[in-house]
C-alpha cells in the first residue's frame, strides 16, 4: 500500500480551509429512490450533520479509488456491489471535492465502522432536504439531486 499523503488542511482559493492536501472524494450511493448518508459524530469537523462518506485523496489515487477507500473505511461497504456512473466536481481552483455517484445493489451493506459516524442510513431522496446537511454537501445537494433525476 502506498503512503497516505493526503491528510491535512489546505487554504483554498475560495478563502476557506478544506481537508485533503490533494483534494477530497466521496461516494454517493444510489439504490432505487434512496441514497446512503452518514450522520457525522459531533466531535468531527462539521459534526452532527449528514453527508456522504468521503475524505482526503492521496496523491497516487484516482478519484474513484479515493472515494471507494473512504467509503470502505467509514461504512464497511464491499465495492463489488456498486457500479460507478458519474462524477461531480466541486472545483475551488487549487482544491476540489469529487463526488462519485454509483448504483448500489441490494447486497451492499453499510454500517458505522468507526467513531466518526453516529449512523449510516438509506434516506429517500425527497427527504434529504429535511436533514441538517454537512455545509459543503448542502451547497452541492441541489446540483447532485438534479443529476440523480437524470440517471
Amino acid at each position: 500500500m502506498s503512503a497516505r499523503d493526503g491528510d491535512g488542511w489546505i487554504e483554498c482559493d475560495c478563502g476557506n480551509k478544506h481537508w485533503g492536501l490533494n483534494g477530497a472524494a466521496g461516494l454517493l450511493l444510489i439504490r432505487g429512490s434512496q441514497i446512503l448518508l452518514q450522520h457525522r459524530a459531533p466531535w468531527v469537523h462539521n459534526g452532527d450533520t449528514w453527508g456522504i462518506p468521503g475524505g482526503a485523496r492521496d496523491s497516487h489515487e484516482s478519484v474513484l479509488e479515493a472515494a471507494v477507500r473512504e467509503a470502505k473505511e467509514e461504512t464497511g461497504i464491499d465495492s463489488a456491489f456498486l457500479t460507478p456512473v458519474q462524477t461531480f466536481s466541486d472545483d475551488h481552483g487549487n482544491w476540489r471535492y469529487d463526488t462519485v455517484l454509483a448504483y448500489a445493489t441490494e447486497e451492499l451493506v453499510a454500517h458505522e465502522l468507526n467513531d466518526e459516524s453516529h449512523e449510516v442510513r438509506w434516506i429517500e431522496i425527497d427527504k434529504v432536504d429535511h436533514l441538517t446537511l454537512h455545509p459543503s454537501f448542502g451547497k452541492s445537494w441541489a446540483l447532485l439531486k438534479g443529476i440523480l433525476q437524470t440517471l
